[in-house]
């Protein structure tokens, strides 16, 4: 099993630490990298853009945050190149089941799955396969 670089972007703090548990749990990654906004997370990649060694590969994003939300990350991240050639693939993970959210985070192809929180690690195990 490939070992991921992992970014997790939300900005409630219980469910960074479930979701890196989860993660920790499940040891598909080598590195988890924690950012409590999507500005946070932005900065974040800006700093690492050309180290594709470094950059992430998963990125666990919530939709619903302050400031930026997670489809405005979104529509910012699509520009860095690991993330426009889907070397760094998208989970959409939120407290929303909302279909419009559903629906438009798929447009997005990037966006390989949509989960509902909290992680589980039944729920990771399913689609980390595919990834």
């Amino acid at each position: 099993m490939m070992k991921r670089k992992v970014l997790l972007i939300d900005d409630n703090e219980v469910d960074n630490y479930i979701t890196d548990y989860v993660i920790t749990k499940s040891k598909i990654a080598e590195k988890i990298t924690t950012k409590n906004s999507a500005i946070a997370a932005l900065e974040y990649l800006e700093t690492i853009k050309d180290d594709f060694e470094e950059f992430p590969d998963l990125i666990f994003l919530d939709i619903s945050m302050p400031i930026m939300d997670g489809f405005q990350f979104l529509n910012e991240a699509i520009n860095y190149p690991k993330i426009a050639g889907q070397q760094c693939v998208v989970v959409m993970l939120t407290s929303s089941n909302n279909e419009n959210d559903i629906e438009k985070a798929f447009q997005y192809e990037v966006v390989k799955e949509y989960l509902v929180k909290p992680l589980e690690l039944e729920k990771l195990s399913r689609f980390i396969p595919s990834l």
